[in-house]
């Protein structure tokens, strides 16, 4: 099982990628080619450090290989933490592999800058249409990369703590709304009987926090950025409904109901006793059901008025556009959509299959199945980041301005000055419209 801060990486990826784009193409395409020599193909993974995930791309390498003669993919893995660094560098240098991992909120950024090439998926076994619309990644109505996998957000509970303190379970068709949630809150808190009421992971760094916190946002009715044009964040950011939420996030803090700053492990403060009710993801359910078995509660999230909302995407595989046998590569990703590499993947990494065919085929997902929740929340409240280049400057803004807020910060005012950054940065960089 994997741990959210390995899934959740397009900040320190991106932010560095972003840099590179604006320092070395802004946006106009690449040129040269490589990543092939002749009919061997290199493909660049961030799973070194993954034995698990490693080994699924390692047999899609191998099966491709043994089943024509006229390719040859080879792998080059990487640690996740010099991943980044060498794919900026290889950009910046036209020299990126053929086939590569990327994060799928960061897709767009690498569009935009000429760093992928759009994708023809036709042929292969796996309809794009029948995969998780997270799990498939466009930009100005093309894709550019696909997933086999995704994860989803929810809050663990305990069945016996919400009986003990008259609390409903919610269901995915009946969720909490946010007077329910709070009153939840209130009665857990007014009992003494734990350090957290609620923890919703605020010692996690980066990307966790647009992921795990945008979708509240969202569910209140405002956003990161107005999709009808993805040229502005100026109401959505920082409109009535954005404003509230940042008052209702800064209150939970106030109110003694969440830590400002959790801790490392909010996971084991979970398991531990330690927290009523943890926002947290798919990530942990078999943990915590390992812990508590039958008591586990798994609920999904809050409607703060505008409905449920999660985040959607992780990783997902694309082509350069500087790879010199196109024909190649698009070979091998038609090759790997097959039901059996969706299933491998999810049952590796322990996440949602991208398709619902290969989620029957992962037990607990199957219809019916403890985890089928994290599936059916996945293709009912799933929001991906927002579809820009302008996605890492944004995540950072976002991630910062929660932060401040968190801690004090005048909501209205702090919301006004990430729209502020924002819009600058979209205005400077002349990003196109998103998708």
């Amino acid at each position: 099982m994997e741990s959210r801060t390995r899934r959740l990486t397009v900040s320190s990826i991106a932010a560095l990628a972003a840099a590179a784009l604006v320092a070395g193409c802004g946006g106009s395409g690449s040129t040269g080619s490589s990543g092939a020599d002749g009919d061997t193909l290199t493909l660049w993974t961030h799973n070194a450090g993954n034995a698990a995930e490693y080994g699924v791309v390692k047999q899609i390498v191998k099966d491709f290989n043994a089943g024509q003669s006229k390719y040859k993919v080879k792998i080059q893995a990487f640690p996740q933490g010099s991943y980044n660094d060498s794919v900026v560098a290889a950009a910046s240098a036209k020299k990126l592999p053929c086939i590569l991992d990327v994060d799928g909120p960061n897709v767009p950024n690498w569009a935009w800058g000429g760093y992928l090439a759009p994708l023809d998926l036709s042929k292969g076994k796996v309809a794009v249409k029948d995969q998780l619309t997270s799990t498939v990644a466009t930009y100005q109505d093309k894709t550019y990369a696909f997933g086999f996998y995704d994860v989803a957000l929810t809050m663990y509970s305990r069945k016996s703590v919400l009986k003990k303190y008259d609390i409903r379970v919610p269901t995915l068709d009946q969720p909490w709304t946010k007077g329910e949630f709070m009153d939840a809150l209130a009665k857990i808190k007014a009992s003494g009987k734990f350090k957290n009421t609620l923890d919703l992971g605020t010692g996690d760094p980066g990307e966790w926090w647009p992921y795990a916190y945008s979708p509240m946002l969202q569910s209140f009715g405002g956003d990161l950025i107005d999709r009808s044009a993805y040229k502005t964040a100026k109401g959505a950011l920082n409109g009535e409904k954005a404003v509230e939420w940042g008052k209702w996030f800064r209150s939970l803090v106030t109110k003694g109901y969440a830590p400002q700053k959790s801790s490392k492990s909010p996971a084991d403060d979970f398991r531990n006793g330690k927290t009523a009710i943890q926002w947290d993801g798919s990530w942990s359910a078999q943990a915590n059901t390992d812990k508590f078995g039958s008591d586990l509660a798994i609920l999904p999230p809050v409607d703060f008025g505008d409905g449920p909302k999660i985040g959607g995407a992780s990783w997902q595989w694309g082509m350069s556009s500087t790879c010199s046998n196109k024909e190649g590569a698009q070979a091998y990703l038609n090759f790997s959509r097959q039901t059996k590499y969706f299933v491998d993947f999810a049952k590796a990494t322990g996440t949602i299959a991208a398709t619902d065919a290969a989620a029957q085929q992962v037990k607990g997902y199957e219809t019916g199945g403890q985890f089928n929740i994290f599936l059916k929340a996945a293709q009912e409240f799933a929001v991906v980041r927002p579809v820009t280049p302008a996605y890492p400057y944004i995540s950072t803004v976002f991630s910062k301005t929660a932060r401040d807020i968190l801690a004090g910060a005048n909501v209205s005012s702090a919301l006004d000055q990430a729209v502020s950054q924002i819009d600058n940065n979209l205005s400077t960089n002349n990003y196109s419209t998103g998708s």
